[in-house]
């Protein structure tokens, strides 16, 4: 197998590699004067089984563009067989008509991915399941839990006294599944959302007085959500918050809105590059899917078990 690395998230894709023990594919990734993207493959990949690790994160649109044309140049280099390795997949949120004459953007970046010429794609955490349906090639969602679940053991966290905690109605079943690891209880945030990056926190479901409360999601944009969520406990008497999300979008003034908020600690994964905002931040901190990315693909490329990496 060959993994090519597009620009979106590099250290990242590096790290990937040297976790397999192989070199990313020589590429020339450029833009012309004009912005396109122009892509050339500098071995052979004819038989290969091809990686491309490409996160569609901001600029979102750039990075998808590129992800495409990486894909078109290795299927008319004649690639056995071309998977799309997406630690981020950007447009999930778009994944139903929210209105009416609105799109289903994700369903059309499916599309897209296939048509470029992607055989499977492998993700971590896609904001909605249903997506794994808009695709009609194989389609791998990894789950960051298992990630999380070591790491909060590794930090030595009172499992005890551990309060798992969805920020919202809709999360349930992945905090569900978080507690489920730790024998843990499970509280929801109860929030209405006024608009798009604005939300109300209105109730917590769960007797959270006393608790070590971790707030678990797949996405942190805003970090209104999430900031106003770790206030609502707070009231309610829990003994501290903590959060772990996959994926740190962290748009606007994010960062500086969970460093003044009640959260001790932000743990988000490396599907998407931290800034240097994030980095700056010091209740924020990152894990990294190397590992888990790079037994992900090496099972692709065997054709051995997935399923067994969500354990």
């Amino acid at each position: 197998m060959k993994i090519v690395a597009g620009n979106s998230n590099l250290p990242l894709a590096r790290a990937v590699a040297a976790d397999l023990g192989i070199p990313l594919c020589n590429t020339s990734i450029r833009r012309f004067a004009d912005g396109e993207v122009f892509v050339e493959i500098l071995e052979n990949v004819r038989g290969e089984d091809m990686f491309v690790l490409q996160s569609t994160c901001s600029p979102t649109n750039d990075n998808l563009m590129e992800l495409l044309v990486i894909l078109d140049a290795l299927k008319r280099g004649s690639a056995r067989r071309i998977t799309a390795v997406m630690p981020y997949f950007g447009y999930a949120r778009q994944d139903r008509k929210s209105g009416p004459r609105t799109p289903i953007s994700a369903k059309l970046v499916a599309n897209l991915l296939t048509e470029a010429g992607a055989n499977r794609i492998l993700t971590v955490d896609l904001h909605a399941m249903q997506i794994q349906g808009f695709f009609d090639i194989p389609t791998d969602n990894l789950y960051a839990a298992p990630l999380f679940v070591r790491d909060i053991k590794a930090r030595g966290l009172d499992e005890k006294n551990l309060m798992v905690v969805s920020p919202d109605v809709g999360g349930v079943v992945r905090a569900r599944q978080m507690a489920s690891r730790f024998n843990a209880d499970l509280a929801i945030i109860d929030k209405r959302r006024e608009r798009a990056g604005v939300s109300e926190v209105m109730n917590v479901i769960g007797d959270v007085r006393g608790r070590n409360c971790v707030l678990v999601d797949d996405i942190v944009d805003s970090g209104g959500s999430l900031c106003n969520a770790a206030e609502a406990l707070m009231a309610q008497g829990a003994a501290g918050v903590e959060a772990y999300v996959t994926h740190g979008v962290l748009t606007g003034n994010a960062c500086e809105r969970v460093a003044n908020s009640p959260i001790s600690m932000l743990t988000l994964t490396d599907s998407i590059p931290a800034s240097d905002e994030q980095l700056a931040t010091p209740n924020i901190r990152q894990v990294s899917l190397d590992n888990l990315l790079g037994r992900a693909i090496r099972a692709v490329s065997e054709e051995s078990s997935v399923s067994s990496l969500f354990d």
